[in-house]
C-alpha cells in the first residue's frame, strides 16, 4: 500500500527536513518524496492530521514480554500490538519469561516468534543464569544467536565480582551491559517511594540511598573495569548527578528514565492504587524536576515504556502484596510530553527514536528520499483517551484508563508494513 502523509512536520536531528513542513510519498514502503507539495498518482492511503508531526520510528530500550511462561499477562503478539499503537518500530524484549531469556534457544524463540511482524523485537539476554545474579550465562552464545545486549532486568547484581566479570566479558564480545539499580539490603519490602507519603499511609519505602548506593558501585565498578554500562531506569536527583559526574569523567555510561517517572510523583500512592506500583517507584516533584532537566541537557539519554503487564490476580490485592509494573507502551509518549510538554518536542524525540539506537550502537535511521520508511506519525496537539478498548494489551494494569492525555499516536510505517490507530 502506498501512502501520501500530507503537510507534517519532520522532527529529526539528522535529516536535511528537520523543523520544516512537507508532503511525503511513501511507495513499496520506500520514502520516494519529500517535497513542499506532492501531486500523488495511483492508489494511495492518505494520512492527514492536525499538527501532524513524523520522526523516524521510536524504540523502546525496556518492556517485557512475558512469553514464554507467562502468556495470560502478555504474548508477543499483543506486545506488538502495544508497541505499534504506542509508535515504537522497535522494542527491547528484557527477561520476565519461564524458562529465562539465558540461553541461545530462549534467544532464537523471541526472534523466530516475531520475525517479519510490523515492529522489530530485540532480545536482551541475562547476564547470570536465570536472572538469579549467582553464575554467568552463555552470553557470547547468545550474542551470535541475537541478543543486542545483556541485563538481569529488575534484578540487581548484588556480587561485586559477578558485574566485574560481566563488563569485562562484555568488552571482550563489544557487547553493553545494563545493570538495575536498587541495593535490596536498603529497599526490602519496599512498596513505593520512602517519604512523607509512605509514612502517612505506614508502608514501607523504597529510599533514593538504595539506587544512588547501587549506582555509585557500579559506577566505581565501571571505571575499573572499563567497558559500556547501561543504568536502564534512574528515578533521583542524586542519580542525575552521579551520572552527569560520570560522563564527565569520561566514563560509558549511559541511563534511561521511566516515562511516568518524568510525568507522575508518589502524591498519586495516598488512596493505595496498585496501578501506580512501579520499580523505580514514582518520586517526589524535586525529583522529577531533575530528571526533566536531565533530559533536556542530554545527561538522561533514552525515555523507554517499562512495559510490564500484570493480570488482575497480581493487581487486585493489598498494596503490599501486588506486583510491580504497570502497561505503558501505548501512553510513554503521552506521560513524556504531558512532563517535558511541547516546547521539548526535540529532545523526547530523540530520547524515543536516535538516542535508543546510538545507546545500542545500531544505526540511525534516516528521513530521506530513497530511504526505507521507518517512520512514527504523531501530533502535539491532540489528545488521546486511553480505553479498555483501545487497549491490546492482554492485561490491564494502567492508572490511565479513560483519562485525557496531552499527545496522540498516528501510527508507524516500517518497510511495506503499517498500523494506524
Amino acid at each position: 500500500m502506498n501512502i501520501f502523509i500530507k503537510q507534517a512536520k519532520i522532527i529529526s536531528t539528522n535529516s536535511a527536513f528537520n523543523n520544516k513542513v512537507m508532503d511525503m510519498f511513501i511507495e513499496n514502503g520506500v520514502i520516494s518524496e519529500i517535497k513542499k507539495n506532492i501531486t500523488p498518482k495511483g492508489n494511495f492511503k492518505t494520512i492527514e492530521e492536525k499538527d501532524l508531526c513524523i520522526s523516524t520510528g521510536w524504540l523502546d530500550l525496556q518492556a517485557v514480554s512475558c512469553d514464554p511462561g507467562f502468556e495470560h499477562k502478555e504474548s508477543l503478539d499483543t506486545l506488538v500490538k502495544c508497541a505499534a499503537s504506542g509508535g515504537f518500530t522497535t522494542v527491547c524484549v528484557h527477561n520476565y519469561n519461564q524458562p529465562a531469556l539465558h540461553s541461545k534457544s530462549q534467544i532464537e524463540y523471541l526472534i523466530n516468534n516475531t520475525r517479519n511482524k510490523i515492529i522489530d523485537v530485540l532480545p536482551v539476554g541475562t547476564i547470570t543464569v536465570n536472572g538469579k545474579g549467582e553464575e554467568m550465562a552463555e552470553m557470547y552464545d547468545m550474542k551470535l544467536s541475537g541478543a543486542v545486549a545483556f541485563g538481569d532486568y529488575k534484578h540487581s547484581i548484588k556480587n561485586a565480582g559477578m558485574l566485574t566479570r560481566a563488563l569485562q566479558y562484555g568488552s571482550n564480545i563489544d557487547s553493553l551491559i545494563i545493570a538495575h539499580c536498587n541495593d535490596e539490603s536498603i529497599s526490602t519490602g519496599g512498596q513505593m517511594n520512602e517519604g512523607e507519603t509512605s509514612t502517612v499511609l505506614g508502608l514501607k519505602g523504597m529510599p533514593s540511598l538504595a539506587e544512588e548506593l547501587m549506582l555509585q558501585r557500579n559506577l566505581s565498578i565501571l571505571e575499573y573495569t572499563g567497558g559500556k554500562l547501561h543504568i536502564p531506569t534512574i528515578s533521583t536527583r542524586g542519580s542525575v548527578d552521579m551520572i552527569k559526574k560520570a560522563k564527565a569523567n569520561g566514563l560509558k555510561v549511559t541511563c534511561g528514565v521511566a516515562a511516568i517517572n518524568l510525568y507522575l510523583d508518589d502524591s498519586l500512592l495516598s488512596d493505595f492504587d496498585t496501578n501506580y506500583k512501579v520499580d523505580p517507584p514514582l518520586r517526589t516533584k524535586k525529583d522529577i524536576q531533575s530528571l526533566r532537566a536531565a533530559v533536556e541537557s542530554g545527561v538522561i539519554d533514552v525515555i523507554v515504556s517499562d512495559h510490564s503487564a500484570q493480570d488482575v490476580e497480581s493487581k487486585e490485592l493489598e498494596f503490599d502484596l501486588a506486583e510491580f509494573g504497570i502497561i505503558n507502551l501505548q501512553t510513554a509518549f503521552c506521560c513524556a510530553l504531558e512532563g517535558m510538554k511541547e516546547k521539548n518536542i526535540e529532545r523526547i524525540i530523540a530520547a524515543l527514536a536516535e538516542n535508543p539506537r546510538r545507546v545500542l550502537g545500531l544505526q540511525l535511521q534516516t528521513i530521506t528520499e530513497g530511504a526505507e520508511a521507518n517512520l512514527t506519525l504523531f501530533s502535539t496537539s491532540a489528545k488521546t483517551i486511553f480505553s479498555e478498548k483501545s487497549n491490546h494489551s492482554k492485561s490491564k494494569n494502567s492508572p490511565f484508563f479513560e483519562k485525557e492525555l496531552n499527545g496522540k499516536v498516528i501510527g508507524v510505517i516500517k518497510g511495506s508494513k503499517s498500523f494506524f490507530n
